[in-house]
């Protein structure tokens, strides 16, 4: 902030780091910001002087709905996708399925999310773009900005995931129990979605839990391409303006919620499979 303004005065800059303890040593700077966070203080934002936890508070909500509309729609296009392709396995819809999972994971995020603006809003008109900036987030409406961005971040998670499907239930479906199932008399449909179906989940889980620090990272460019007031935005816009405690402060979030993702992998690990234990 002040180094990039011309019109501060050595004395204003002199004070203005005496005011944020920017004078200090850089590992005495970092020891009372760890102090001050475990108290919840993660300081100021230089420029209007606004709480960095009322700025996160603000933002995250935005952050979290992205997300959560991401994984929905990777969720539900790779796992009935994954069975059908392990289902059909060296048929055409096999390789449908590969050669789409293969392109999903290629294509880079930004330029999918442009490519959906270009297609999707501008040149068929059939969602909007850019979220109003005054529009509370649990309006209905604020769902028709969500598809756009939601779908871009939730491609590669779905490509990833489809194809990890597919792989762990071809080889459920050659497994003794199956064949035992099946000679029971047992409809193919339950078999597949009562017994294989739970089993293969394990390995998505763990994918899941991996590909969570991707979406989070994904979701910074995807909330710039599209202008979403996320934290990804923010941070982006902190760097720029040389905001630290912004900066530091969205960074241990994002770690915080990165590890409640794999601690959420690990108990629904016992969940779907009993014979695994914490000791």
């Amino acid at each position: 902030m002040v180094g990039v303004n011309p019109h501060v005065t050595p004395s204003d800059e002199a004070q203005l780091r005496a005011r944020y303890g920017l004078d200090r040593p850089l590992w005495e700077q970092y020891g009372v910001w760890m102090s001050n966070v475990l108290t919840g203080d993660f300081g100021q934002v230089y420029s209007n002087g606004r709480d960095v936890s009322a700025v996160i508070m603000m933002r995250l909500p935005e952050t979290i709905a992205l997300g959560i509309f991401g994984w929905a729609f990777g969720l539900i296009i790779a796992i009935p996708t994954g069975i059908y392709a392990a289902v059909k396995k060296g048929e055409l819809a096999d390789d449908a399925s590969r050669f789409i999972a293969l392109s999903g994971i290629s294509i880079p995020n930004f330029w999918l999310g442009l490519m959906l603006i270009l297609i999707g809003a501008i040149t068929l008109g059939l969602w909007p773009v850019l979220p109003p900036s005054r529009q509370p987030l649990y309006h209905p409406h604020m769902l028709w900005y969500l598809v756009l961005p939601g779908i871009t971040i939730g491609t590669a998670a779905a490509a990833s995931i489809m194809r990890v499907m597919r792989t762990s239930m071809a080889e459920e479906l050659n497994k003794e129990y199956v064949t035992a199932a099946r000679a029971k008399g047992l409809p193919e449909r339950t078999v597949i979605l009562k017994h294989v179906l739970r089993n293969s989940l394990i390995s998505v889980v763990t994918l899941a839990a991996t590909l969570t620090a991707s979406i989070v990272a994904g979701s910074v460019v995807v909330e710039v391409v599209f202008n979403w007031p996320g934290l990804g935005r923010e941070l982006i816009g902190a760097i720029n303006e040389r905001e630290i405690n912004l900066i530091m402060a969205i960074t241990l979030f994002t770690g915080v919620f990165i590890i409640i993702a794999n601690l959420i992998a690990d108990i629904l690990y016992a969940v779907l499979d009993p014979r695994i234990r914490y000791d």
